[in-house]
């Protein structure tokens, strides 16, 4: 029951999201997905080999393989929890840890409400799953209640929706046929950490110093035979497809895949991520908001 509690208090609208329809889809991709992303995955790795930890945090863990890659980094010394608020994908993650022998755990919440034990974990990471807290001041002090004093975080996390064009190719091609919720400014999604102020505001508002953002940009590349697929089944445009008509899907697919023939180069899919890498120490003392964030 308190599980569920968490899960709910998150708003309602992303715990729908990723406990239906788009997370089945990353589970049904996440082996696509996991080798697009792997440049942020060996980030992280070699970010938990600096910082030498031995108890980790992966926040949006989603099927794990960050979280296992981590895990296999810091070996038998140190362990590596995942926390995401995906059934399915968790599902897939622990699957996929004991299939290949890791020691690693999963935990189903939501990480802005999560009653972590204080002090847990000496190093905190993200790829790409810090963007869809409802409250993300509450969420980050959340995370600093349960970071060791000196602990490290260190996230990656999408920069604006202009510096991405690969990423809103298919809606703005799909937009005549569909109808595509506008994305919001600064809403729960995936370009929610777009702005440098905001984001620097949120982590100096939960408590976390010596902040830094860089921009990164990684390039990222998928098998072209795959990306039929990945179209018609991730993001906002494969989203409205799961309710549309045969003709439409078969219209939608047409256009929106002309629109991708600019990333296109022979057998390979290749663009550009534009990211920020965003690094911040816990403060000796957590702040008191991130002691009431999660555990009043």
């Amino acid at each position: 029951m308190g599980e569920q509690r968490q899960i709910r208090s998150n708003g309602g609208e992303q715990a729908a999201l990723w406990n239906g329809a788009s997370g089945q889809a990353w589970v049904e991709h996440q082996g696509l997905l996991d080798d697009m992303f792997r440049p942020l995955e060996e980030q992280l790795v070699q970010a938990a080999g600096i910082a030498a930890a031995q108890r980790i945090l992966d926040v949006g863990c989603g099927t794990g393989s960050t979280t296992l890659a981590l895990a296999r980094h810091i070996g038998a010394q140190g362990h590596c929890t995942g926390i995401d608020i995906s059934a399915p994908m968790l599902a897939a993650a622990r699957s996929r840890a004991q299939r290949k022998g890791i020691n690693a755990s999963f935990v189903h919440a939501d990480a802005q409400e999560h009653a972590f034990a204080p002090a847990s974990f000496d190093l905190i990471v993200s790829r790409l799953g810090v963007m869809f807290f409802s409250d993300p001041v509450r969420a980050f002090a959340n995370l600093h209640w349960a970071a060791t004093s000196d602990a490290t975080l260190h996230c990656i996390a999408w920069r604006s929706a202009a510096e991405n064009p690969f990423m809103t190719t298919a809606e703005r091609a799909a937009a005549p046929l569909l109808d595509l919720p506008p994305r919001q400014p600064d809403a729960p999604g995936q370009f929610a950490f777009g702005d440098r102020e905001r984001v620097l505001s949120i982590l100096q508002a939960s408590g976390w110093g010596d902040i830094e953002l860089r921009p990164t940009d990684v390039t990222c590349t998928l098998p072209e035979p795959a990306l039929a697929g990945y179209l018609s089944r991730l993001g906002p445009v494969g989203l409205a497809l799961q309710g549309a008509d045969a003709t439409t899907r078969e219209r939608v697919a047409t256009i929106v895949r002309a629109a991708f023939e600019p990333y296109v180069h022979g057998d390979t899919v290749r663009y550009t991520a534009a990211c920020w890498t965003i690094t911040a120490r816990a403060t000796a003392a957590a702040p008191c908001n991130g002691k009431d964030a999660g555990h009043a």
